[in-house]
């Protein structure tokens, strides 16, 4: 039995860069005090979120995938498996909102942001792939946040073998009818169903961090977790700032929950025809 120590986070990032450096290296830190060989950060966590969906002003700042501040991250990592999310920008100049998959050896995997949400786009080029990749702790898929709900996303990591998908976001609380009590806020709810419900159709680890606390027009809803393949919740941090810890063999539980009722097995993409595609009238 192979048991693995995996961490999600919960906290604030801002716009400077040493700040988020110094906070992300007292998170690792405390993760490898707990014996945490998978540590998901925020999106966002290097350089803040935008402060506002309403246009591409006081956007993050642009790193490169082999520039200092991810390189520095590699070197906090050290024997740990750690994925964080920045702001990517490419040799065109484009910029994307993207996740790092690091160790102390360097860069194993770079993931784009698929699908944005209300005017992201305005400030972000969109990505066009999910790949899952291996790991030292297995074989991993990473999202970021809007990512969640389309089931589509989870689902081609997990046939792509992936046996935990780390999902990292910067989910708000609602904006337009927020609920006194966060924990019963309408968007709080919908990103602990899209995280338990990713889990269990694809019979997956979840790994879920978030942003916390507030940052220009957003209030973020925390609820960084740990879903086993059941869709039940090891682990969570709650609509607090803090990091959800929770240990299992990923293998021997994934295998588990597969053996009897296999949704991977039993797909039937015959019958489904051109479900998964756009419609017009969807447009």
């Amino acid at each position: 039995m192979a048991s693995l120590r995996m961490a999600a986070v919960a906290a604030p990032f801002g716009r400077d860069l040493e700040e988020d450096l110094a906070r992300i290296s007292a998170l690792v830190a405390d993760a490898r005090a707990s014996g945490v060989r998978l540590l998901a950060l925020p999106e966002a966590c290097l350089g803040g979120y935008l402060a506002s969906l309403d246009g591409p002003e006081d956007r993050p700042p642009a790193l490169r995938i082999d520039g200092p501040e991810i390189r520095t991250l590699a070197m906090l990592a050290r024997e740990m498996v750690v994925v964080a999310g920045y702001c990517e920008q490419d040799d065109a100049g484009v910029r994307y909102n993207s996740a790092v998959c690091v160790t102390g050896d360097g860069v194993l995997a770079n993931y784009r942001k698929v699908h944005q949400p209300l005017r992201e786009d305005l400030s972000y080029g969109a990505g066009d792939r999910f790949a899952a990749f291996d790991s030292p702790v297995g074989r991993l898929g990473m999202q970021i946040c809007y990512d969640k709900a389309f089931p589509e996303a989870a689902r081609a990591l997990a046939l792509d073998g992936a046996q935990i998908v780390v999902s990292i976001s910067a989910w708000p609380l609602s904006a337009t009818d927020p609920h006194p009590d966060p924990a019963q806020d309408r968007w709080m709810r919908r990103f602990d169903l899209f995280d338990r419900a990713r889990a269990l159709e694809n019979q997956i680890v979840w790994l879920a961090a978030n942003q916390a606390g507030t940052f220009g027009s957003l209030r973020f809803a925390s609820g960084a977790k740990v879903v086993d393949p059941g869709g039940e919740v090891l682990a969570t941090t709650g609509v607090t700032a803090g990091t959800a810890v929770a240990e299992l063999d990923v293998a021997a539980v994934v295998e588990s929950a597969r053996r009897a009722m296999g949704y991977l097995r039993d797909l039937r993409p015959d019958a489904y025809g051109a479900a998964a595609a756009a419609h017009p009238a969807a447009a």
